[in-house]
């Protein structure tokens, strides 16, 4: 069962698309991440990509995010992403797009937005493919570039999948079952270039 743990939509359930593109986070994960990110998620402004049921970004509108602007490519999770937003009353609060990862690197580019916090939850199978782990180290670091002084970004992988070499260490790194989750947490600067 998929629901929001914590905050104002506490307890209520969360639907998940059909089929095996999206790999949830389980309620052991998320708040664990939670606990970790701690008071950097009040008032924050929020990136959630590969975005699935929404299950990051609604936790984090549920424990006080101001905002949060979700990105899926799969026409399926846009719609019931939508529906959760409704169900739990948070649609006013958040922007939905149908729109692949690289949208952040137009995000990048325009200066358009910065974000408090990042998540990066890539399908598993995208993960360990090397053609797609290039666009997910693109889109990793348009992400980090994208993150206000003292802003956090997750990202989630599966478990023995490293990230690409050329991102930074992260800060923390913790094993959850068989997700390994990198914690890039208050990044003081944007990377050189990006």
């Amino acid at each position: 069962m998929l629901r929001v743990i914590a905050g104002s939509a506490r307890g209520r359930r969360l639907t998940c698309p059909a089929g095996g593109g999206t790999r949830p986070p389980t309620d052991l994960l998320k708040g664990a991440i939670f606990n970790i990110l701690g008071r950097r998620v009040a008032g924050a402004k929020v990136l959630d990509v590969f975005a699935g049921s929404g299950a990051f970004g609604i936790e984090a509108l549920s424990r006080g995010a101001a905002t949060c602007l979700f990105l899926d490519q799969a026409r399926e999770a846009v719609r019931v992403l939508t529906e959760n937003l409704a169900h739990v009353g948070f649609s006013d609060r958040a922007e939905v797009y149908c729109a692949g990862a690289e949208k952040v690197g137009s995000l990048e580019h325009r200066g358009e937005r910065s974000f408090d916090l990042v998540f990066l939850d890539p399908p598993f199978a995208m993960a360990r493919e090397e053609g797609s782990l290039r666009m997910l180290e693109r889109t990793a670091a348009a992400a980090l570039a994208l993150l206000t002084p003292g802003g956090s970004l997750v990202l989630r992988l599966p478990r023995k999948c490293r990230p690409p070499p050329s991102l930074p260490e992260p800060r923390d790194r913790r094993i959850y079952g068989d997700s390994e989750v990198w914690l890039y947490l208050d990044v003081e600067r944007r990377p050189e270039g990006g």
